[in-house]
């Protein structure tokens, strides 16, 4: 009986992990349709450009002022580095802000 039991509960569990996966094992149903990054629009694909811009600018100014305040960046080094940084994080906000034209 404990075999039966087992058998049983063995093909449960495949039947259930086929049903769980099978959206992701099927092909899409609109011919053409794709989740792919490569295939935006360019109005979207730059978008998605300037905030990747904008995420790198900002986590390089976090990651700046971490050093400075942990003592691993000299206070001139830090006013060096800062600006530019700024720089780059305004342009890229400034660029999602205002469609191009």
């Amino acid at each position: 009986m404990t075999a039966v039991a087992l058998v049983i509960g063995v093909i449960l569990a495949v039947l259930v992990v086929v049903y769980v996966a099978s959206p992701f094992l099927r092909e899409p149903a609109v011919e053409g349709a794709a989740d792919r990054f490569d295939e935006l629009d360019p109005e979207s694909q730059r978008a998605l450009e300037l905030a990747e811009e904008r995420d790198r600018a900002l986590a390089a100014l976090k990651e700046l002022e971490f050093d400075h305040r942990t003592g691993k960046l000299s206070d001139d080094d830090y006013r060096e580095q800062i600006g530019p940084l700024r720089r780059e994080a305004a342009d890229a906000l400034r660029g999602l802000e205002r469609p191009e034209q």
